[in-house]
């Protein structure tokens, strides 16, 4: 399969090529800086659109001939009407563009964020009610992948490109090439960077989340694209809840007589995590993470990379 990514030089993105490539699947991958992991640069396997998602004509250019599109990039914006046109509208075209394209299947990466405020019961099915611009930027990608079902005029008579979503939580991980990228959020390495100073490390109390490995994460994509199904939504979460409090202690473990000390500000969350429910990926493809091992991993090498 012929298989066109964007932000694939990304974290989460180059985990998903490096499963594509590791399935034997050729690979188009989109992105600003195709220079960014040479060993993808290096791979045969391996072709570049070097584009901005807004680049629309070079976008469209790199899906002909491409069975699939997973569009994994983000196009940032500081405010509303900026995340519209930087996100959503690219996403909107791409949509478009696959589809004219000849894509048997379309896999748009999501988050969690889209669901937003937490309540008892967070599954698929929950209701949108994003609380800021990320979460509501894709919570509107969302609906465009989804409601863009039937024959619309002359242009799109019919549409028979399998559309399905994927929400990840949050995903870490060391990088998938020795020359590839770790997560943007910072939060392992200023953990890492107070132990070796020996400064308070300052967290949340109750804080935490069900952590995936972005491997982990890029079974669920090729899962899904080896699939039939359309019109699906995926949570990419961990089964196990894990505290910021744990990943704080197992940092401080490694440096012997370390005088840092974690201290908690209580925002009144409860002892009890608020879980998101994991039953979907198990039902639909046997798939259940515990990121543990992997975590642990993670936390070793960010503190010696800090």
């Amino acid at each position: 399969m012929r298989v066109f990514v964007t932000g694939g030089t990304g974290f989460i993105g180059h985990y998903v090529v490096k499963a594509l490539l590791d399935r034997g699947h050729e690979v188009v991958v989109a992105t600003r800086h195709p220079n960014k992991v040479p060993t993808l640069r290096a791979n045969p396997n391996v072709s570049f659109v070097e584009a901005a998602l807004t680049d629309f004509e070079k976008m469209g250019e790199g899906l002909v001939g491409c069975d699939a599109c997973i569009h994994v990039a983000l196009g940032w914006g500081d405010t509303p009407s900026a995340m519209l046109m930087n996100d959503t509208r690219a996403t909107i075209a791409l949509l478009e563009m696959a589809a004219r394209a000849g894509c048997d299947k379309f896999i748009y990466t999501s988050s969690t964020s889209a669901m937003g405020r937490v309540r008892s019961e967070m599954h698929e099915m929950t209701s949108n009610l994003p609380i800021d611009l990320y979460g509501a930027t894709k919570a509107a990608g969302e609906a465009f992948v989804l409601g863009f079902s039937h024959g619309y005029g002359s242009q799109f008579p019919e549409v028979k490109m399998k559309r399905n979503i994927i929400r990840p939580g949050y995903t870490f991980g060391n990088p998938a090439f020795p020359d590839g990228c770790s997560q943007p959020d910072r939060r392992f390495f200023e953990m890492a960077y107070a132990v070796k100073e020996d400064r308070d490390i300052n967290i949340i109390k109750n804080d935490g989340t069900q952590f995936i490995h972005a491997s982990q994460q890029a079974q669920i994509y090729m899962k899904l694209l080896e699939s039939d199904l359309n019109e699906e939504i995926f949570l990419g979460l961990g089964s196990e809840w894990i505290s910021w409090k744990e990943i704080a202690e197992k940092m401080i473990a490694l440096k012997p007589g370390c005088k840092s000390k974690i201290v908690e500000t209580d925002m009144g969350w409860g002892d009890e995590p608020m879980l998101y429910s994991v039953q979907k990926i198990k039902d639909s493809f046997d798939l259940a993470f515990d990121a543990h091992e992997f975590l642990d991993e993670h936390i070793r090498w960010t503190f010696e990379n800090a």
